[in-house]
This record gives structure tokens, sequence and C-alpha cells, in this order.
């Protein structure tokens, strides 16, 4: 005989799993992860507070399943990034810098409240998948029209990656931080000089 079902998921196909991580990931959403307790997991769950222990070893390996799927969710919103050889390279870099905006925008803040619990990132940082992240398919992106011959042979890619997602730090940490100074640059003034130098 099969096991009976939650009673909060009776009309849902999850697993309670599932249904916890997706609890977790719109309580992060909502209101990042700072202070977030296994009791207010369970209560927004509707389940009492030990069922996560059943499912989880410990709070850290819940919260880094939700970032995970906050991140994923976040991405999934966002539009499709350029392939290499169509467009023009220099859209097509201003495209992966405004979703790189876009998805530090909305992640971050998540991330904040976690400073202080390193396991919770460490966690989190084994659950990815580490060629798919935006940082990782935008030097792909550049390797490959690189060699396509629509970026110089010498071009130094991850140089130029680490300067877009530099940007996306800078522009982001200072709307988070009140006394920090507002980035000032433009994303299309930073994709000139990265194609063009700063000669």
């Amino acid at each position: 005989m099969a096991p009976r079902k939650a009673a909060v998921l009776r009309h849902d196909e999850r697993s309670l799993r599932e249904h916890l991580i997706a609890t977790a990931e719109r309580m992060i959403a909502a209101q990042g992860a700072a202070g977030l307790t296994v009791r207010a997991i369970a209560r927004e769950a509707g389940v009492a507070d030990g069922v996560l222990y059943n499912h989880f070893a410990d709070k850290e390996e819940l919260l880094a399943a939700a970032l995970r799927a906050h991140v994923d969710s976040v991405e999934r919103n966002l539009p499709a990034l350029p392939e290499p050889g169509t467009g023009t390279v220099e859209e097509n870099l201003r495209a992966h810098l405004d979703h790189g905006l876009a998805l530090h925008r909305a992640i971050l803040p998540a991330f904040t409240g976690l400073i202080g619990t390193p396991a919770v990132l460490a966690r989190f940082a084994g659950l990815g998948d580490q060629d798919g992240d935006w940082r990782s398919r935008l030097v792909a992106y550049l390797r490959a029209e690189r060699e396509l011959g629509r970026l110089p042979g010498p071009a130094t890619v991850d140089a130029a990656a680490a300067l877009l997602v530099g940007l996306c730090h800078e522009v982001v940490l200072s709307t988070m931080f009140p006394h920090a100074a507002a980035s000032e640059v433009s994303p299309d003034a930073v994709v000139t000089a990265i194609l063009h130098g700063i000669a």
C-alpha cells in the first residue's frame, strides 16, 4: 500500500521535499535569506517543524537547495542569450551584460543575508552546473566568437568576462549599500571599451 500523501500536498504532484524547497525559495525571493528559520519555513509550508529533517540533513541543505531553485527560476525568466555568429558582437555583448545585470539584481539580495553562513554558500556552490552559470556561458560565447574570427585572435576573453561580471557586481552592490557611490558608467561604454580598448 502506498504511503499517505501529506495533507498539504493532496492536490499537488510535487514531493514533500520539492514543496519545502519551493516554499523556502518563495520566502527567499520575497524577503531574502537573512534570519530565515526552520520554524518559519515549516509554518509557511504547512508542516510540522521536524518534517524538514526527514528530507534534509539540516537547515543549510534546505537553504542551499532553495537558493539554487531561486537562481534557476530567475534565469528561466530572462531572455535567451544570443548564439555566437548571430547579430553583431557588440549587440550580443550588450545582451549578455543586460542578462548579467538583471540576474545579479534579482539574486544578490538573497545572498547578502548569507555572508555569515559560509556552509550554505559552500553547499550552494556544490549544487550548480559550473559550465552552465552565466559567467561560464559568457566566456564560452567570447571564445566561440574568437574562433569564428569575429574577435581578434589574441583577444583575452577571460579578462573581458571579468570586466563585465565586475560591472554587474559594482552596479548591484552600489544599490544595496546606502553610502556607496552608484556606478555612473553606462553598459554601452563598457562594451565599447572591451571591444575597442581604452586608448
